[in-house]
């Protein structure tokens, strides 16, 4: 039986004529974190886009816990355990907090780790206390709360992040980071994708950097933090 929770072997995907990844291939380990990282157009949401099955790989395979999923539409990914928290947070705007996540409900894996609304609120209590309030009203703070309480109601197997501290204040990225350490301690295997650097490298556990759909490091958080050239070249400053 497979060890890995998402392999992702050999990936080439194509946005029409033009080849954005070319043979992308890492692990991420059951109840561990990966952060994919990499600069502005580097590739990492195509990567996840290709990942959940809103782009097809050419070339490549991608398996959850052993089973091929490339190239499946999105909703059989998903039903399948593999669940995204995708950028930019697409709610829907006019269903209240508790409508979005029954929405989620509807659809989710029968495995994974047995999220309710409940369980949700008791991650997140201010989305208990907003129950009833409209989506698109919420803060931006809260609205990432809901994208993330949405993908949990689908109970992954494999959690997929993409960009979840875009556009928050400090405080309450900190308030996010320590929601995925507490996602991470409770055993959920999770892929991050972040422009955040330092954020990343507090919660991975291992890290792939991409750049030009290409990856050029492979290994642990705490090798990265000492290759300033790598963190130079193809990160830049955190």
């Amino acid at each position: 039986m497979a060890t890995e929770a998402l392999a992702v072997s050999g990936i080439d995907t194509y946005y029409g004529d033009s080849h954005v990844l070319h043979g992308v291939s890492f692990a991420l380990q059951p109840g561990r974190l990966l952060g994919l990282l990499g600069r502005n157009g580097a590739g990492k949401t195509t990567c996840m886009a290709t990942i959940m099955g809103f782009l097809r790989p050419r070339r490549g395979a991608i398996d959850l816990y052993g089973e091929p999923v490339a190239g499946l539409a999105p909703d059989v990914i998903a039903r399948k355990g593999i669940c995204l928290v995708p950028q930019g947070r697409r709610m829907f705007r006019t269903l209240t907090v508790r409508e979005n996540l029954m929405v989620a409900a509807q659809s989710r894996n029968g495995g994974g780790a047995g999220w309710s609304i409940d369980r949700v609120f008791r991650l997140f209590p201010r989305l208990d206390e907003r129950h009833a309030q409209l989506a698109g009203s919420l803060s931006g703070g809260e609205q990432q709360m809901l994208a993330i309480g949405r993908a949990l109601m689908g109970n992954p197997r494999v959690l997929l992040m993409d960009e979840p501290s875009e556009g928050l204040a400090p405080q309450l990225v900190a308030e996010v980071g320590r929601t995925i350490a507490q996602l991470k301690a409770e055993g959920q295997s999770i892929v991050l994708v972040e422009q955040n650097i330092k954020l990343t490298l507090d919660l991975a556990d291992d890290i792939v950097v991409i750049n030009t759909g290409r990856v050029v490091f492979r290994g642990s958080a705490a090798q990265l933090r000492l290759d300033d050239a790598m963190i130079s070249q193809h990160l830049g400053v955190f």
